[in-house]
């Protein structure tokens, strides 16, 4: 296309290309084009993002001394406190601001100043009896969920919004009774599917809309009563669900198999995605003019390129997410919105308008290269100046930026326009969502520049082991509370595995209530096995594989499409036209 632009990655070394519109994106916020490709880019920013790797550390507060939960791991040498402390009157973010030392790089003082001032031990906002949630918004009565808002009595899932009692969910928006779900909406006592949207008491399904009482099924619209795709009577289906034992963790798994090969013969939208405009990428709904976007979901997401993890409302975001909504202008940021204005190169920041390079600040204004303010305008590494001090001193820090990059220890150069580099993330590469979107090993991380921390072998001693388990719910009573169970995958080399885990007493009358098995894996090695189930952030351009004439095309048909399958996947992928012919 004319006026593309090929650059090549300073860090993969491959060519990506700039377009007309990134360019009159980056003139419109005021920032140079990047010089790290789309996906470097997205890996750059996941580094300083932890939302699942929690470990012990003290409480550095002053007079403190107790024993924290915490997503940062006690051997990184910075200040750690609790909540109710950081967010109290007892310190002051201003009192450790500096002034800006142009005989360094921004970088590095932006470190230093990061070091030495109080930082939260989770980030855990507005929740009752949550404890060990992170990455949380108004979290009741849960455990161990993370990219969360508004959830209730939620157990062990990860980027869910507004479920009510539900265990083991991934990317879930107004679910209720829900379990082991994938991608799925408005569903309720919906359990082991994947894709759905307004589901009710129904097991084991893949892209069906507005079913009820439905089992093994895929690719249905508005049925009730379907095992395995056939149509049966109200009586017919429960009569064959009442002889199905689903307490039996032998008798889930091997439905989970019959339908792993009815999953792979079913067809494949080239894209999930609903009420979606002149966009491409998965897991959308509700946006419009976006490009290579992922896990978005809301009433007006437009004009944005490479976001990911985005809900509600959000407009002219670039390489942002995950965690960001409610916000425009928003650039290489993540976990920032609700009210937010030109956001670039920050992390943690809300209600706030006019920042960059700043970290965990709130209702601010005017900020560059902050950590901790709150309700502050015309600040520098946290110190305070007047309106017309900050306008002339912010076009000589940038400038300075440029005429001083940092450099990493890879040799890559970061200037003015780069988010903030790996190498300084209190997080190790392993302990992030790098690690869950772009999996890598120690010795792929260490040769590409990232810090990695070995796993500390679990210290628990196990009561029982998985395998030892009852394989009937019926046969457990809550004795099982008291027992450390070995996970079965303990002794592999899975880098998520914490070796053993215990059934607490809200998630056993959860698993009751459900009516289904213990499980036999802890809770990371379970996130990873879901993982492994959705698509990659990435998409290929294929052709359209239906070759029903009576779609509207003779012979195969020609139709292109931008898709996040492979296109040496084995799945059966249709371009829009034709999925809806053959599943509406």
């Amino acid at each position: 296309m004319e006026n593309e632009v090929k650059i090549i990655c300073q860090n993969c070394k491959i060519d990506f290309v700039l377009k007309p519109e990134d360019f009159k994106f980056y003139e419109k916020i005021k920032v140079p084009p990047p010089t790290f490709c789309p996906e470097c880019r997205t890996i750059r920013r996941l580094c300083w993002r932890n939302e699942m790797s929690l470990f012990k550390r003290k409480c550095d507060a002053p007079g403190h001394n107790e024993m924290l939960v915490s997503f940062i791991h006690p051997s990184e040498e910075v200040v750690v406190c609790d909540s109710k402390y950081w967010w109290g009157d007892e310190w002051n973010a201003v009192s450790f601001g500096k002034e800006y030392d142009f005989s360094k790089t921004f970088f590095t003082q932006w470190k230093e100043l990061r070091d030495k001032i109080p930082l939260q031990s989770l980030s855990n906002i507005k929740a009752t009896n949550s404890d060990y949630c992170n990455v949380a918004e108004g979290s009741k009565d849960s455990y161990l969920c993370s990219g969360s808002w508004q959830i209730d009595r939620t157990l062990y899932s990860n980027r869910i919004t507004m479920t009510k009692e539900c265990s083991d969910v991934y990317v879930a928006h107004r679910c209720e009774l829900c379990y082991e779900n994938l991608f799925c909406s408005d569903c309720y006592q919906t359990l082991y599917s994947t894709n759905c949207k307004s589901c009710v008491d129904s097991y084991f399904l893949y892209d069906c809309h507005g079913c009820i009482n439905c089992f093994g099924c895929t690719n249905l619209r508005n049925k009730s009563y379907c095992m395995w795709n056939e149509q049966l009577s109200r009586d017919e289906y429960l009569s064959r669900l009442s002889e199905i034992n689903l307490k039996s963790y032998k008798v889930v798994e091997e439905l989970k198999e019959k339908f792993k090969e009815i999953h792979s013969k079913s067809l494949h939208r080239f894209s999930n995605q609903n009420k979606v405009m002149n966009s491409t990428g998965d897991n959308l709904e509700g946006v419009k003019n976006c490009r290579y976007s992922f896990d978005a979901v809301g009433n007006r997401i437009e004009d944005c390129k490479f976001i990911h993890w985005a809900a509600y409302f959000l407009k002219d975001a670039y390489d942002s997410g995950p965690g960001v909504g409610d916000g425009e202008l928003l650039y290489e940021s993540f976990d920032t919105g609700i009210g937010n204005f030109r956001n670039l190169f920050t992390s943690v920041v809300y209600s706030s308008n006019n920042v960059e390079y700043s970290f965990n600040c709130h209702g601010c204004d005017n900020i560059f290269g902050c950590i901790g303010l709150r309700t502050k305008k015309y600040c520098i590494l946290n110190k305070q100046y007047t309106k017309e001090e900050y306008e002339e001193l912010i076009p000589k820090i940038k400038q300075h930026m440029n005429d001083m990059p940092y450099i990493d220890k890879r040799g890559l150069i970061y200037k003015y326009g780069e988010f903030f580099p790996a190498e300084m993330s209190t997080f190790c590469y392993n302990e992030t969502q790098a690690q869950d979107y772009f999996p890598l090993n120690k010795e792929e991380a260490i040769k590409n520049g990232y810090r990695w921390r070995d796993k500390k072998v679990s210290e628990y001693v196990t009561t029982i082991e998985s395998v030892d388990l009852p394989d009937d719910l019926r046969d457990v009573d809550e004795s099982i509370l008291n027992e450390i169970i070995g996970c079965k995958n303990k002794d592999t080399e899975s880098g998520y595995c914490r070796g053993a885990y215990k059934i607490i007493l809200d998630e056993f009358n959860l698993y009751r209530k459900l009516g289904v098995p213990l499980p036999r894996f802890c809770f990371n090695c379970r996130h990873e096995n879901r993982l492994k189930k959705r698509n990659p952030m990435k998409l290929w351009r294929r052709e359209c594989m239906c070759e029903n004439e009576g779609h509207g095309h003779q012979g195969k048909c020609l139709a292109t499409f931008k898709t996040p399958y492979a296109p040496d996947r084995p799945e059966i992928v249709y371009c829009e036209n034709c999925y809806n012919k053959e599943v509406y």
